[in-house]
């Protein structure tokens, strides 16, 4: 029962990172005063279903000079670490809920910037490296504040457990209390899951498209679904960590679709930072005041 309920976990997971991809060009339609995907089924419904079959089904084409190894092999990796992030959800039966949630998703979400600098570099492409360097540089800057961030939290519930968070607000949720971590939380998001207006490594005016530029097909599939399985994963992390996570409630799920409706949101109204200015946020502003929030909350603990 546990390898058929991850079996299925899997299939969902996968199931609603197509749907999500419907939303979000939906949605992007309609801020640009425009129709998304509506033509293919009821209202569109179909559209993921014929994109997957349409880029699964395109020619697998390679760069020559690539280390075809790492370069094959790499985007099937990020995929099954995104995957591997769903284990820390909490679930209640026949799954694996443990204890040191926090750190297991710190642990594998720190793994991906390897994956990440083996795209750009497998491709042998200069604008692919250009890409992952630049991804990698912002993801280790945001991972430390995102870090940060966790710790205030587990000194506050005194636990690295997810299931925890949901019993420490009962009463009141911690984003009442902790507003200034929440939202550099939700900008580091942006920045380690590489989403506009942070989305440095996919550059189209300087890097055209970044460390994926040489992949096709199935490759770019992989890295594509990866993506939005993260993002869909961490706007739950974001709601159990600050918006009451209590999984058993309607609620939660309502929260989650909006902060993941946040994303597109900001994709679609904001224009690319520029990356001096990404860096001197990440070290000279979310730094400061995360390392004293830090301190302020190991004190009351």
């Amino acid at each position: 029962m546990y390898y058929l309920c991850f079996l299925l976990l899997i299939v969902i997971v996968l199931v609603e990172v197509s749907f999500f991809t419907l939303f979000e060009r939906s949605v992007l339609g309609y801020l640009q005063g425009r129709k998304g995907p509506n033509k293919l089924g009821y209202l569109g419904i179909m559209q993921p279903f014929g994109d997957a079959i349409k880029l699964f089904s395109s020619e697998f084409i390679r760069p020559l000079v690539s280390n075809y190894g790492v370069y094959l092999h790499a985007p099937m990796l990020g995929m099954i670490l995104s995957l591997m992030l769903w284990l820390v959800y909490p679930f209640f039966f026949l799954m694996s809920t443990f204890m040191y949630g926090l750190l297991y998703f710190v642990c594998v979400s720190s793994i991906n910037v390897y994956v990440l600098l083996a795209f750009g570099w497998s491709s042998n492409s200069v604008y692919g490296m250009l890409g992952s360097l630049r991804g990698v540089a912002q993801t280790i800057s945001y991972e430390v504040n995102m870090i940060i961030v966790l710790m205030s939290v587990v000194f506050l519930i005194q636990s690295f457990n997810l299931l925890e968070l949901s019993v420490s607000q009962l009463y009141v949720w911690f984003i009442v209390f902790m507003s200034p971590l929440t939202f550099i939380l939700m900008t580091s998001l942006f920045a380690e899951t590489n989403r506009s207006p942070f989305d440095f490594a996919e550059g189209e005016s300087e890097l055209v498209s970044g460390f994926n530029i040489e992949y096709s097909g199935g490759g770019f599939s992989f890295i594509f679904m990866s993506e939005y399985s993260s993002i869909m994963f961490v706007s739950l992390v974001l709601d159990m960590l600050f918006l009451g996570g209590n999984m058993s409630s309607f609620m939660f799920f309502l929260n989650s679709v909006f902060i993941m409706y946040l994303f597109i949101w900001v994709r679609g109204s904001f224009p690319r930072y520029r990356y001096d200015k990404l860096m001197g946020l990440a070290w000279s502003v979310y730094l400061p005041i995360s390392l004293n929030m830090l301190v302020f909350f190991m004190s009351l603990s």
